[in-house]
């Protein structure tokens, strides 16, 4: 039986998806006032929301400034990639003859990653790279690490953030999240899951290298 979410959940869920998006970035304010209109919630409610993105480390209380979008620390970002390994590689090795539901899935991810390149909005670039990640999380048909992998995802936002050039940063990720898809459709997971180990060490290099300016 699904359980219905709570307002507090509901709101949390859809901060959560802003900062998923890029719309909501580190150090923003998050002011209980506007979110209490926005939402046309309590403050209790908004309160409880705001707890809930504390404790999947996407918020934190500043004194005297309230809450705020977190930045994530260089040390958290080898964590985060020790996540999206064990999950990821364990989705593709576990991976059966992909569904026409989950084919669909990914290849709009692509689809949209494509189009925002070409559009030069790599801020979304990078969103929907992450969304196609998640679907191959989603391989597993787990919904608790569907639900963990999105708060990891949300983080992860937040580290693409500290990019100085998002061109740049964002622009190997295309070519090499359409491979992974052509292998998985191929049923070659051998050739994915190296395909996806070279990529996460990559991306975990240079997410790693953004720390590195002043």
């Amino acid at each position: 039986m699904t359980l219905s979410l709570s307002l507090a959940d509901q709101i949390a869920l859809e901060l959560r998806a802003d900062i998923i998006g890029g719309r909501l970035l580190p150090g923003m304010p998050l002011v209980e006032v506007e979110l209490v209109n926005a939402y046309n919630a309590s403050r209790n409610t908004i309160r409880e929301a705001l707890h809930r993105l504390g404790q999947e480390g996407l918020t934190r209380y500043v004194r005297n400034k309230g809450v705020m979008v977190r930045r994530v620390a260089r040390e958290e970002v080898r964590d985060l990639f020790v996540v999206r390994r064990t999950l990821e590689l364990q989705a593709i090795a576990q991976s059966g003859r992909l569904t026409e539901d989950q084919s669909r899935r990914m290849q709009n991810a692509i689809d949209a990653t494509t189009l925002a390149r070409e559009r030069e909005d790599w801020r979304a670039v990078a969103t929907h790279s992450l969304v196609f990640h998640q679907h191959i999380v989603g391989l597993m048909r787990s919904p608790l690490f569907d639900e963990f992998f999105a708060q990891v995802i949300a983080q992860l936002r937040l580290v693409f953030c500290a990019a100085p050039d998002e061109r740049r940063f964002q622009s190997p990720w295309l070519e090499r999240d359409r491979e992974i898809y052509t292998l998985l459709v191929r049923q070659d997971k051998p050739a994915a899951g190296e395909a996806m180990s070279l990529y996460l060490d990559d991306s975990e290099r240079l997410s790693l290298a953004l720390f590195n300016h002043p």
